[in-house]
Formats: structure tokens, C-alpha cells, sequence
């Protein structure tokens, strides 16, 4: 099948923005990262009108969905290049952009450092062991498969390359360090920067939730964050032994998806108190 491969190109951040068309005849089951591939390739790259242009810049890695990488705006929703396949797009012309919540570098690449600074902000680290508990395992593997890819808070109402608010990448990968911390401290700092940067900002519009590229449950991760954050403000001993209640609760009735018990626990929680019901 022959496609149309629109794409939005521009030099720098200080220049315009203009568009180029290329044909790709090829298997409808190629991924968008093997059109561009296949593209660059050409020696020379000619566009539609014929003329010679140069190698389209976009960013690639592991071509596997565990990187992140190649995110970008296909056919306007952003997705990872590498798991896009042809035939999962409507119609014969694909349009490639750039993500628009990054500043530009060139093409397709943009620069999402400021989202790993959001989270250096938020002390995401370990000061002490990790603490594991097995009743946590599930959501903080989740947790730990985020590719800290940008697609989330492309999609986020709330979020501005320059603004203050990290969004959902940060509740994601914020659950893990404030379940595994044990030194008190350092766990209120996280909460503290928790509550500034990602809760007071959230929206709840949940765009985030449906566009992750590789389906993590980004809502229950960030109701499961904004719990833990709150828990921080009782004492150890109290903390503790709600943590023992809640374990004891479920255990009695052999709950595994815990999500609606969670947000009711939680709530109470961020209330310094620690009320167990159904």
C-alpha cells in the first residue's frame, strides 16, 4: 500500500515551522519508527515535489517499547513510534509532528529535560534500604515499568514546559520511593514537594490515563500516590498500625484489586486519623 507521510519540520526553535510530504510504498504492518528509518535512507531524501531535503531528525533506541524515545504526535495523539503500526491508522496519510509541551531541538526531537528536573524537585531517591512489602509488589512493578516518555503530559490540560506542576509521569513514578522510603525525614520532604508539584495542580481530568503507550493504570497509581503522600503526616506508630489494619482488612476478605478500599482508607488517612470500614 502507498502512503502519504506528512510531516512538520523545523530547523531550530528560532526558525519556522513548514511541512514536507514523502511516499512509502510499503507493508501496512510497519511501524512508523521503519517508515522514518526507511526514509533516512534514501540517498538521496527526496520529498514529493522532488526536491533533495535532508535526513529527518527524530529520536530512536531500543525500537521495543521500553524506552520511550520516539515519542511524537501521530495523526495528532501522541505515541511512540515504535509500536505504531500502519495499519491500527485510519486512512493513507500519516502526520507526524513533534510533541508541542517540550521545547523544539529539530524535526521530531524535542528536549524533555525539564521533565526529569520536575522530578529530581520532588527527591525521588532512596535515603535509607528499601522497605518491600508484598501487598505493594503489583502497583510498584507497574510503577517501575513508566517510560518516562512525555505522552501523559502532552495530553495534560495542566501541564506547561515552564509551570510548576510535573504531572502524572511524577504520581507514577512517586508511588514507588514514597512506599519503599523508611527514613522519615526525607519521606516528608516527598510529601511535602508531592503535594506542591503534582497534587494541588491535578486536575483530575485523567487525560493522562488512556493515552499511556504501554496501558499502565495510571488513575489507580495516582490515587495509590496521593494516599501515600497524605500517610505521612501521621507518626510512625500510627502510620504503622493502619498499615497493619488495612493488611488485616484485606486479608479477611481476600481483596486483591484494591483500588476502591484504597481511596476511602486514604482519605481518612490524609485526615490524621485512621478508620477502617466497609
Amino acid at each position: 500500500m502507498v502512503y502519504k507521510i506528512r510531516i512538520r519540520r523545523q530547523e531550530s526553535q528560532k526558525s519556522d515551522s513548514y511541512w514536507q510530504e514523502f511516499e512509502y510504498d510499503g507493508s501496512k504492518n510497519s511501524s512508523v519508527a521503519t517508515v522514518l528509518k526507511e526514509l533516512n535512507s534514501r540517498t538521496p531524501l527526496k520529498d514529493n515535489s522532488g526536491n533533495i531535503v535532508t535526513p529527518i531528525s527524530w529520536e530512536c533506541s531500543c525500537m521495543v517499547r521500553k524506552c520511550g524515545a520516539c515519542a511524537m504526535l501521530i495523526n495528532e495523539r501522541p505515541r511512540l513510534a515504535c509500536s505504531t503500526f500502519l495499519h491500527t491508522l485510519k486512512g493513507s496519510t500519516i502526520i507526524l509532528e513533534p510533541l508541542s509541551k517540550f521545547p523544539l531541538v529539530r524535526d521530531l526531537i524535542v528536549d524533555r529535560s525539564n521533565l526529569f528536573e520536575n522530578l529530581k524537585k520532588l527527591n525521588l531517591w532512596l535515603e535509607s534500604e528499601a522497605y518491600m512489602s508484598s501487598w505493594t509488589h503489583e502497583p510498584r512493578y507497574q510503577s517501575a515499568r513508566c517510560l518516562i516518555c512525555g505522552c501523559c503530559l502532552e495530553v495534560c490540560p495542566n501541564f506547561s514546559a515552564n509551570g510548576t506542576f510535573a504531572g502524572a509521569v511524577a504520581a507514577v513514578n512517586a508511588f514507588r520511593i514514597l512506599n519503599e522510603e523508611q527514613e522519615s525525614t526525607h519521606l516528608n520532604e516527598i510529601s511535602a514537594e508531592y503535594k506542591k508539584r503534582f497534587f494541588e495542580g491535578c486536575g483530575k481530568s485523567l487525560s493522562c490515563h488512556d493515552i499511556c503507550p504501554i496501558g499502565l493504570p495510571v488513575e489507580e497509581l495516582l490515587v495509590r500516590s496521593n494516599a501515600a503522600a497524605g500517610a505521612n503526616k501521621m507518626d510512625d506508630k500510627s502510620y504503622n498500625e493502619c498499615m497493619k489494619r488495612i493488611k488485616n482488612l484485606i486479608l479477611f476478605f481476600k481483596i486483591h484489586t484494591l483500588t476502591n478500599i484504597y481511596v476511602y482508607i486514604m482519605l481518612n488517612i490524609d485526615n490524621d486519623q485512621c478508620e477502617v470500614s466497609i
